[in-house]
């Protein structure tokens, strides 16, 4: 997969303890992709991560240039098992 991470999605990486392969397997096969609302150029791509009870991970990147760039990622408390 053909990627870069922002330098403020490394640390959040980094921080909250998120796995890049988790990373990585949301963006091959999210679950659900939502276009940003403000920027047309974002995309939002969610799935669960089983080894983080279920929990929603939201992957948003850059997908209008390439390699397409992460630009922040985190686990969404609102969407607990709503996916």
């Amino acid at each position: 997969m053909n990627y870069e991470l922002t330098q403020h999605a490394s640390d959040v990486l980094r921080e909250r303890e998120i796995a890049v392969e988790w990373v990585e397997r949301v963006l091959k096969n999210p679950l659900k992709v939502e276009p940003d609302e403000e920027d047309e150029a974002l995309e939002h791509r969610l799935g669960k991560i089983s080894e983080h009870g279920d929990r929603v991970l939201r992957v948003i990147v850059n997908t209008h240039i390439d390699p397409m760039r992460v630009i922040t990622v985190y686990f969404d408390r609102a969407l607990k098992g709503k996916l």
